[in-house]
């Protein structure tokens, strides 16, 4: 399981490692809504309840199906390796945190990526790399999530493994995600 903040390069370094290790990699952000739809979820609903209460007041109503996609992801795709989108590891609910915490102890290695030790370089390059491929900085109503997503002490909680990539090419990261998963993390 591949978690951190977005423009971390876990669905880069996530193909990349499930090629070496020869298992299928599978992107939550891609596949996630058939199981926020088992809750009553879809991403319509959430641009609808974006515009209704804001960014932030609506990323709190997702969590039980974020929570949900996360159980059903360990359980439903053994041996692949997964990365979960940033809000997906992020909770304000500590049922809902506690819940994925629960799951991904049945995964093995959860591996966290950081392109920098330090917080404001890390932040720095992640903004920057979510401006150029996601057209966006990530803050909304005066909400920084991206700082969020880094800052938020329970992400390094549900990590076996924190992997500095710097400025290494995917594959070098490619290759140290691989090595983790092969001895099952820490």
């Amino acid at each position: 399981m591949l978690v951190g903040p977005a423009g971390c390069g876990k669905s880069t370094a996530g193909e990349a490692a499930a090629r070496l290790l020869g298992v299928p990699f599978v992107d939550a952000d891609a596949v996630g809504e058939r199981y926020y739809r088992e809750v009553g979820w879809d991403l319509d609903r959430l641009v609808d309840r974006v515009a209704a209460v804001g960014r932030l007041a609506a990323e709190r109503e997702w969590e039980p199906a974020r929570a949900h996609a996360v159980g059903r992801l360990v359980a439903g795709h053994p041996g692949a390796v997964v990365a979960l989108g940033a809000g997906h590891t992020t909770y304000g609910d500590p049922a809902h945190r506690e819940a994925v915490r629960t799951a991904l102890a049945r995964a093995g290695a959860v591996v966290l990526l950081l392109p920098a030790a330090g917080r404001d370089d890390a932040l720095r390059v992640l903004r920057a790399r979510a401006v150029a491929t996601k057209g966006t900085d990530w803050v909304r109503g005066g909400h920084d999530f991206l700082a969020g997503w880094l800052d938020d002490p329970a992400v390094r909680e549900l990590a076996t493994d924190v992997l500095v990539t710097g400025g290494e090419p995917p594959a070098r990261t490619a290759r140290r995600v691989a090595a983790v998963a092969r001895r099952g993390g820490r």
